[in-house]
């Protein structure tokens, strides 16, 4: 079981005993206060190699200590590469960037020197660069470098942590914000051990994929023969004169000079546009797609030896979804998923969580009827019944349209019927929307908050002297700001569930299968590589992991969220 609000809501009431100066100096790691119960707080600033063996003995002898790193992704990989696996963990970086957007302080730099500076009133330094992917890890050097030579970089990051757990138990709610940042801490574990054990690749049914798809691989520079065929037929299409399907302006001249007027090559434009070189461009807008962005030069850059491994990059996103430095791991075409294939003996078990956003707002506004309806494994089909004669296309778009302000169309009418059939669940984003509106900031469930507007919306709302332009431009500015914040408290409270849902789910699988592994992660979705033999007790695992995590996040709900799991030899298998 999970239990991360008591354990660290524990350790920050735990005082860190005082260093004497002699004790300061060259430390790199140094355990700093426990508890009654034993537990530890485990302060680890650049294991250098001399120091791993040692780190690996003191997590094996203490497995429920909190171990604090100033930042996770410098750290953690060199330990993994050296055996040392981490179980709970405090990532002082991410929990000061949720401590200062909190704060309303979006975008300063959250490295340890930066944070040590703020407690004494210094200059703040600048995060440093991430490194790149052939460059070795500098074991966090970069931040050390940043701090006063005659400061202690353990000493530091204590004197950190010890302002940080202040800073939570001074908010309304400390036991939420203390969840998600053990959530985000433990997702950055996560990250560095899929991106460590690499999510299972056959190279040669890429390949193979790769050349059924758009013929032999082409010389640098130049189209593979598929789409050097389309070019060709779109240039036809267009009566012969040449026409540079990769460039939109070549494109929508080419249009003009037919008669055409296109407002711009998006593949929704072109659908509805009456014009035999349409379906060509879209058939090559596809196919092109897939050559840049996963053909054969992605293929040698980031496969290797049967493994992807993509750079996550943990609350990459302001509503705390991840994102990836290069590899496009986040945008997969299903294409593709084929060739992601389970190591002989061994199986994935694929499991992604059914419409959690509209879940996530029934348990946010305790709505119970729609809560009630949520009770579906199709929640759409579910509201379907419910409100709308079983049509489902038509509850789907407007649920969609409470969560994301869409009143075009057919959206307004079906959103009066929602808000007429689930008052508190509509009204709960439309608040969202209206603090939106009034430039205020919104919050997750868990704290997680949004940024506020920029100064030059402040200026445009504050404006006085507007002629009807200017007071359109005012209003439209003020209702895409509101969209956002309504979808906002959505999608960011949908993430911290995901969050401590995969964070439960590593515990799980560390003491009831310890062969299997993490190795992939997008939303909602987790994919894990398994023994075959304990492929039953992953599947089990992950739907403790989506029971524990409603339970953690959202408390007593009524609202079910169910974490189908498929258990396959072939992600593009996967339900």
């Amino acid at each position: 079981m999970f239990h991360q609000v008591d354990t660290v809501a524990r350790f920050g009431r735990t005082v860190p005993q005082k260093l004497l100066p002699s004790q300061l100096g060259r430390g790199v790691s140094r355990t700093v206060g426990g508890t009654a119960q034993n537990a530890r707080v485990e302060i680890v600033v650049a294991p250098l190699r001399g120091e791993v063996v040692s780190l690996a003995a003191r997590a094996a002898d203490h497995p429920d200590a909190r171990w604090v790193l100033p930042a996770i992704d410098a750290v953690y990989p060199e330990l993994l590469a050296s055996g040392v696996r981490l179980d709970r963990c405090h990532d002082l970086a991410l929990a000061e960037g949720i401590l200062l957007a909190f704060d309303g302080r979006h975008g300063s730099p959250r490295n340890l020197a930066a944070a040590y500076a703020r407690l004494r009133g210094g200059v703040e330094p600048p995060d440093p660069a991430p490194p790149t992917r052939d460059e070795q890890p500098t074991l966090f050097a970069a931040e050390t470098r940043l701090l006063p030579e005659d400061v202690d970089p353990v000493h530091a990051a204590e004197q950190v942590y010890a302002d940080q757990m202040r800073r939570v138990d001074a908010t309304a709610h400390p036991d939420r914000l203390r969840l998600l940042i053990a959530a985000e801490s433990a997702g950055a574990l996560a990250a560095a051990e899929m991106t460590h054990h690499g999510l299972p690749w056959s190279e040669e049914v890429h390949r193979t994929l790769l050349a059924d798809t758009l013929g032999a691989r082409p010389a640098p520079g130049n189209r593979p023969p598929v789409l050097a065929g389309l070019a060709e037929e779109i240039t036809s299409a267009f009566r012969g004169k040449p026409v540079n399907p990769d460039n939109p302006a070549d494109v929508l001249r080419a249009f003009a000079r037919e008669g055409v007027d296109v407002p711009n090559t998006r593949a929704a434009v072109l659908r509805e546009v009456d014009h035999p070189a349409a379906p060509i461009l879209l058939r090559y807008k596809e196919l092109s797609r897939l050559f840049v962005a996963h053909g054969w030069s992605w293929l040698d850059s980031w496969v290797h030896k049967g493994r992807f491994r993509p750079e996550y990059v943990v609350g990459g996103v302001v509503s705390g979804r991840w994102a990836t430095r290069g590899g496009a791991a986040l945008q997969l075409p299903k294409a593709l998923r084929t060739a992601v294939r389970a190591d002989p003996g061994w199986r994935l078990v694929v499991a992604d969580a059914a419409q959690l956003e509209p879940r996530v707002l029934a348990a946010l506004s305790s709505d119970a009827r729609l809560a009630e309806v949520a009770g579906a494994v199709d929640l759409y089909a579910g509201l379907a019944e419910d409100a709308f004669d079983g049509d489902r296309a038509r509850a789907k778009i407007a649920m969609l349209s409470a969560m994301y302000g869409g009143t075009s169309g057919e959206a307004g009418p079906l959103l009066a019927v929602l808000r007429k059939r689930f008052p508190r669940a509509v009204s709960y984003v439309e608040d969202a929307a209206l603090a939106g509106e009034a430039g205020r900031m919104v919050r997750s469930r868990l704290g997680r908050t949004s940024p506020a507007p920029s100064e030059r919306w402040r200026v445009l709302m504050e404006a006085t002297d507007q002629d009807d332009a200017g007071e359109r431009r005012s209003r439209q500015a003020a209702r895409e700001w509101g969209r956002f914040t309504r979808n906002f408290v959505v999608q960011a409270s949908a993430s911290d569930w995901a969050l401590t849902m995969l964070a439960v789910l590593r515990r799980g699988l560390a003491s009831a299968a310890p062969g299997a592994q993490l190795v992939f992660f997008q939303h909602d979705e987790v994919i894990v590589h398994t023994p075959a033999e304990c492929s039953e007790t992953v599947a089990a695992q992950v739907e403790q992991a989506a029971a524990e995590a409603s339970r953690l996040v959202f408390g007593d709900t009524a609202v079910v969220f169910p974490m189908q799991a498929s258990t396959v030899d072939c992600y593009a298998d996967a339900k």
